[in-house]
């Protein structure tokens, strides 16, 4: 597997996000578009990655944002098939990334019905903390932290 930067505009990218966007909408009830601006992992200091099978596939994204200097936000996690790897491989290469650019910590959200993504950010050492931003009175939400220093 190769995990490459590419634009959240191409057409992999695309492909992936409504591949989750519909995962998202038969688990939750929301596709989770709302909630992701691909302009914002074009900015300076984001990043958006697509891993490809070793056949050249596009098999997972995921992507981060920068919220303050310090911090950025895990957004568009995908992997096509469950339980190999995939997005843990994703995860841990938008941490070192993020901390290869100076970021000290990741935040996330994810909704406390989808289980399985919350049992994968615990798994992957993130902390749950108070719902933040635009997620402080969502009781559907739960958002996560990961110090990268720790």
């Amino acid at each position: 597997m190769k995990i490459i930067k590419k634009s959240p505009k191409d057409v992999d990218a695309i492909m992936l996000m409504d591949e989750l966007s519909k995962s998202l909408e038969n688990i939750t009830g929301a596709s989770g578009k709302n909630s992701f601006d691909p302009n914002d992992v074009l900015v300076p200091r984001s990043l958006f990655v697509i891993a490809y099978d070793d056949s050249g596939q596009a098999i997972g994204c995921g992507a981060f944002r920068p919220i303050t200097e310090y911090t950025a936000e895990v957004k568009r996690m995908f992997a096509k098939v469950k339980d190999i790897g995939i997005g843990t491989i994703i995860l841990k290469h938008l941490e070192t990334e993020a901390r290869n650019i100076g970021y000290n910590s990741l935040l996330l959200e994810t909704r406390v019905i989808n289980k399985a993504a919350v049992n994968f950010y615990r798994k992957n050492n993130y902390i749950q903390i108070e719902n933040y931003g635009k997620y402080a009175n969502n009781p559907e939400a739960i958002c996560f932290q990961k110090n990268l220093y720790k």
